[in-house]
């Protein structure tokens, strides 16, 4: 089940951390503004996250080879019909809301399938599901910007469109439900929201996920802007996803041996100050730096927070806990990325951006320092009861 996991984060997340291969040809087509052309990134992260309470839930309730074949199909047609369009906006639909809903009805289901699945080696299982993210990435994006300057990015799209839906369909029929699931989950749910760890945990992922799409959608026209070729650029992502992997993996493995709680904590605040390579120097050398240090820490922030919400809330029901937890980024992307476009269209430069990712992250550190082991006890304790 970790491969399926694998494949299914490989082409999902490779598809949508390679919109910034296709940011400043799309915006550069329609006359778009920085905040303008990143709408249809904010929407897609927005909806992805917001809907993966429903992604969540419908795999509980169904098993996820049902929601996951949606979720191929939504993401096919989403990027056929973007390929077609003749108005930015209309990309807020097809791309934002097909590629939006694909996510929300393939990552969720498939991260709580890998977790009911394992018990002794779950965060090594996950750290296996989620590096198909930094993977996809370093596959997908330098690829991607290769299909553009060969094909246009409407071709591109139309060719990425038919693999993506091809994968994730096989994906689906190899999915199996978990032999532990939840017939209480909207029960669970509404208990579980309550809490003082789910508010924290809410609260760190709505600022510190706002740290990780910024440079997916601007880094690249950063680097270009500094006189980097166009691939190169689009590389910077690839080096992130890359960077990932290597977070994904070597925390997953970690989180055995010491409290995944601790090494969450940990991966956010080294987010939050890898920003400062990014924000000193335009120098190819140091945005590479900033990829590699950037990339590890988010890795390793992905693999955790699913980890340690099996740890304080149990795997019954965790497809919607994980969904309802995600929600929060929904509203760092919708505002997020928007904000950090506005940023550079008001000052001319991209350091307020940085600025403000990394100020987002060290934020979301700080909001859950106060969990500790207790915490973790007291709540593990509560629902067991």
């Amino acid at each position: 089940m970790a491969g399926v996991g694998f494949f299914t984060c490989f082409t999902v997340f490779g598809v949508f951390f390679s919109f910034g291969a296709f940011f400043k040809p799309m915006a550069g087509e329609f006359g778009a503004s920085h905040a303008g052309a990143s709408a249809v990134f904010a929407i897609t992260a927005c909806l992805s996250n917001l809907l993966g309470v429903v992604g969540g839930h419908l795999s509980d309730r169904y098993g996820p080879r049902r929601v996951m074949i949606v979720g191929a199909a939504t993401i096919g047609v989403g990027l056929v019909a973007t390929a077609r369009i003749d108005h930015l906006w209309i990309g807020y639909f097809t791309y934002g809301v097909g590629v939006g809903v694909g996510i929300a009805f393939t990552y969720v289901p498939v991260l709580a399938m890998v977790a009911g699945w394992f018990l002794k080696r779950r965060t090594a299982a996950l750290g296996i599901t989620v590096a198909g993210i930094g993977c996809g990435t370093l596959v997908f994006a330098p690829l991607a910007a290769a299909a553009i300057q060969r094909f246009g990015w409407r071709e591109a799209y139309l060719l990425m469109g038919l693999v993506a839906a091809t994968v994730l369909v096989v994906c689906a029929l190899l999915a199996q439900a978990p032999p532990v699931t939840s017939q209480a989950g909207g029960v669970r749910l509404t208990a579980v929201i309550r809490t003082r760890p789910f508010i924290l945990l809410y609260l760190s992922s709505l600022l510190t996920s706002l740290a990780v799409f910024v440079p997916f959608v601007y880094l690249p026209a950063f680097a270009q802007l500094h006189g980097t070729s166009d691939v190169r650029a689009a590389t910077l992502v690839g080096f992130i996803g890359a960077a990932s992997v290597g977070g994904r993996l070597g925390l997953g493995a970690l989180a055995s041996r010491f409290e995944p709680l601790k090494l969450y904590k940990v991966c956010a605040l080294t987010m939050g100050l890898s920003f400062a390579a990014w924000a000193c120097h335009g120098a190819y050398a140091w945005l590479v730096l900033f990829t590699v240090v950037m990339g590890s820490a988010y890795g390793g922030w992905v693999v955790l927070l699913p980890a340690v919400v099996a740890e304080i809330f149990g795997v019954e029901g965790m497809g919607a806990t994980l969904g309802a937890l995600y929600s929060g980024s929904a509203l760092s992307a919708i505002m997020g990325t928007p904000l950090a476009g506005f940023i550079i269209d008001r000052t001319g430069d991209y350091l307020g951006a940085a600025a403000l990712a990394g100020t987002a992250a060290v934020t979301g550190f700080l909001v859950v320092l106060p969990l500790g082991h207790k915490t973790v006890v007291a709540a593990r304790a509560n629902f067991a009861a």
